[in-house]
């Protein structure tokens, strides 16, 4: 067949006019073959009505970063990647994905034209107005992520009829009003997420009958009314429901014993609200729970025994209530707890000998009757008689008893004050050849040499470095000390001298460490490293009988660990300083493996400790070389049971510079998520779960909510500070970069500031020479 182009009168035979439009079928898709993207596409163009509603939706934008240039023109390349944030299926939009885009203005009603839409995904912009209520009518909706923008009045009910609804992420916002009560009618809804908004009412009953429903969170909000004790109440189906929050609202009514039926929840929060009764012992039957947070309440009674079965149990806050009873011996059975606050109770009697050692003090106080937690709240041996309700004390007998007392305490004094005098005297009539050899000591102590223990502990060994001694051995030995924590190499104390300084001392374990010849020539090689963000090892010394002491300068701020989980409800840590904390730790880190040649091998959140300033200091590098081999196989497995092992030590038993890095990596995954490496996160670690997050495209789910919520979060930062989080973990060793690597990266992300305390050492920082009296 021959077609022609040449215009032809209308009264032609039909054979020519299908000729004509046959031609002009081949031209218009030819066209589209050769103009079209590269990028895969169905070849289908985009419907008229969803162009349209593209542009209605362009119109109520405001794009001050010109994001959305590509939506021009007559839609040609609309479904075939030409414009941004657009994917399509047979011609219809089925995803709009613009996150960050600093997108201001509302969303338009129009949007409801885009009967095919799948997935809205236009978080952490700049949005405000209300949420379109043909957005609910979308036929085929499964994904709405409207989060961290300026969305205002009320949930629309509509989003109640979407059948397929699985996602719905509306929180931090400004959204008021009531919930509404048909919003989990979706048999689908597997996430919904309205914390941080202003909504107000009760919690709609749907919400807790839903059967599929795996993730809720009402928190921030200012909901009222009875806590309900429908949790759980379905009809012939086990409840899904996973993660709870009901915080910070004003929830009232007793502990919903209901929540006893959700067999698969792993954790929940009713913290700050006015919830009284008592806990339930059916909370056992929670075997998967692992976070439970009850604080701020009016919860009375007893801490039930059953707790101590839920071994899954890692974070437990029981805080600012009003329980009564002693602590249940059996928490202490909890071998992954790792946080743990019943402060500002009515407990009474003693804690528990493994759980006051695992913990700090600020996790017992406010309890008058608790004692056994701290030096100054020690329980009494044995308890006093009780005194016979006949028994009655005249004045006269009680007037003799005091003037005997006050007697006894004038003698203990005066005996006191002449042992002093006579001390006093025996010192002035002394030889000066003490004074002498004292003063020799001291003088030598700047050229170097050693330092003889003093006083009980003839024999013994001091060794400072950094120039001039500021401390005797027997100043060291007889100072004032206090249990901070303890590890496989040993346990560490906070100790105050004479003088009223303070230096941290960790009192290495006898039988893990080398023989004294080795050890002294490790650690002199230790003691030389100086960096900012190293922990300055200061002085070592040697007992009589084996103990071998290490002294380090004292950290006000402790470690990152506990200020980042440990830390009080109002404290926030903004990008700025998570960010400079990642920074430092990264130089430490580089300076340790190119100028020190030394691998950390045990690096963890809880040996990055900071100072008043907040700047990040790396501890208990290079220990492990004057520990024995077996010692630091159990360093490594130690790591690899907090969640900052890299894989392959499994086998290797060896610590690199790629393990290391791996570790840095989980740190890093730490301060962008809050979370701890020690949760359990449904089954998988830290970075496992970060990384199916990002691979579900769910990024935002793994970012803490402050950093969400914070003025001072740049969201491109973040973003790529947590790719290259993910290239620090990456299981295979090669991908992961070098420490330098690292800290390049992150000098493009962010650009240093001028500034001593983040400014870059290019060089070796002058080390320091030992010095030691004799």
């Amino acid at each position: 067949m021959e077609f022609t182009t040449k215009s032809q009168p209308f009264d032609q035979p039909q054979a020519s006019l299908r000729s004509r439009f046959f031609l002009h079928l081949i031209m218009f898709l030819l066209f589209f073959v050769s103009t079209g993207s590269s990028q895969a596409w169905d070849g289908v163009v985009i419907t008229q009505a969803d162009y349209q509603g593209l542009q209605a939706v362009k119109q109520e934008f405001i794009d001050p970063r010109g994001y959305l240039r590509s939506w021009n023109g007559s839609g040609i390349n609309a479904c075939s990647g030409g414009w941004a944030g657009i994917k399509c299926a047979q011609g219809q939009v089925i995803v709009i994905q613009l996150p960050w885009k600093s997108l201001g203005g509302r969303i338009s009603e129009k949007i409801g034209q885009l009967q095919a839409l799948r997935k809205l995904s236009l978080h952490d912009n700049n949005l405000g107005g209300s949420i379109p209520m043909s957005l609910g009518l979308i036929p085929n909706l499964r994904g709405v992520q409207l989060f961290n923008n300026r969305l205002s009045g009320s949930i629309p009910a509509s989003l109640g009829l979407s059948r397929f609804l699985q996602t719905l992420d509306l929180s931090s916002n400004l959204l008021s009003q009531a919930i509404p009560q048909n919003l989990a009618d979706s048999t689908k809804l597997l996430r919904l997420n309205l914390s941080f908004n202003s909504l107000s009412g009760q919690v709609p009953v749907s919400l807790t009958r839903s059967s599929s429903l795996q993730f809720l969170a009402l928190d921030h909000n200012n909901l009222s009314g009875p806590v309900l004790d429908t949790w759980g109440s379905t009809n012939n189906t086990s409840p899904s429901l996973r993660v709870l929050s009901l915080d910070h609202n004003s929830l009232s009514g007793p502990f919903p014993f209901s929540l006893c039926k959700l067999l698969h929840l792993q954790g929940f929060s009713l913290s700050h609200n006015r919830i009284s009764g008592t806990l339930p012992s059916e909370l056992s039957k929670l075997t998967k729970l692992r976070t439970m947070d009850v604080s701020s309440n009016s919860v009375s009674g007893q801490i039930p025994e059953t707790l101590g079965n839920i071994s899954s149990l890692t974070h437990l806050d029981l805080s600012q209530n009003k329980l009564t009873g002693e602590i249940p011996v059996s928490l202490t059975g909890l071998k992954s707890l790792t946080f743990f606050n019943v402060s500002y109770n009515n407990l009474s009697g003693p804690v528990p000998t493994l759980l006051s050692q695992k913990f700090s003090s600020s996790a017992f106080v406010g309890n008058l009757q608790l004692c056994g937690y701290s030096v100054s709240t020690l329980c009494p041996t044995l308890n006093p008689p009780s005194p016979s309700p006949r028994m009655s004390l005249s004045t006269k007998d009680i007037l003799l008893i005091a003037s005997g007392a006050l007697i006894i305490i004038l003698v203990i004094l005066v005996f006191v004050l002449i042992c002093c005098l006579l001390r006093k005297k025996q010192d002035k009539s002394k030889p000066k050849g003490l004074e002498a050899g004292q003063g020799a000591a001291a003088a030598k102590t700047e050229k170097g040499g050693e330092a003889e223990a003093e006083g009980g502990d003839p024999g013994g060994k001091l060794v400072h470095f950094d120039g001039p001694m500021t401390f005797t051995a027997d100043d060291l030995l007889c100072a004032t000390a206090e249990i901070m924590g303890k590890s496989t190499y040993g346990t560490v104390y906070k100790t105050t001298l004479e003088d009223g300084n303070q230096v941290a001392v960790k009192r290495l374990r006898e039988k893990i460490t080398k023989s004294q010849k080795e050890f002294e020539n490790e650690i002199n090689v230790l003691g030389r490293i100086r960096h900012p963000n190293l922990l300055a090892l200061r002085a070592y010394y040697l007992g009589p009988k084996g103990e071998k002491l290490v002294v380090f300068d004292y950290m006000t701020r402790g470690s990152l660990a506990t200020f980042l989980h440990a830390r009080g409800q109002d404290v926030r840590i903004n990008w700025p300083t998570r960010m400079s904390l990642i920074k430092g730790m990264a130089r430490g880190l580089f300076y340790l493996h190119t100028h020190a040649n030394l691998i950390h091998g045990n690096l963890t959140s809880n040996n990055v400790l900071l100072d008043e300033n907040l700047n990040a200091k790396i501890s208990d590098y290079g220990l492990s070389r004057l520990m024995t081999t077996a010692a630091g196989s159990s360093v490594i497995a130690t790591a690899g049971a907090l969640g900052y092992r890299a894989p392959e030590l499994s086998k290797l038993k060896k610590a690199n510079t790629k393990t290391d890095v791996y570790s840095l990596g989980v740190i890093i995954l730490e301060l962008l998520t809050g979370k701890s490496p020690s949760e359990a996160l449904n089954g998988v670690d830290l970075p496992q779960w970060v990384a199916a997050a990002v691979k579900e495209e769910s990024t935002n789910e793994v970012f803490d909510v402050e950093l969400l919520n914070d003025v001072n979060t740049v969201g491109d930062e973040m973003l790529n500070t947590l790719k290259l989080a993910l290239h620090c973990v990456d299981p295979a060793p090669s991908a992961r970069p070098e420490a330098q690597q690292v800290m390049t990266q992150l000098r493009e992300i962010r650009p240093e500031e001028t500034s001593a305390t983040t400014s870059e050492p290019l060089i070796d920082v002058p080390v320091a020479s030992a010095s030691t009296s004799q």
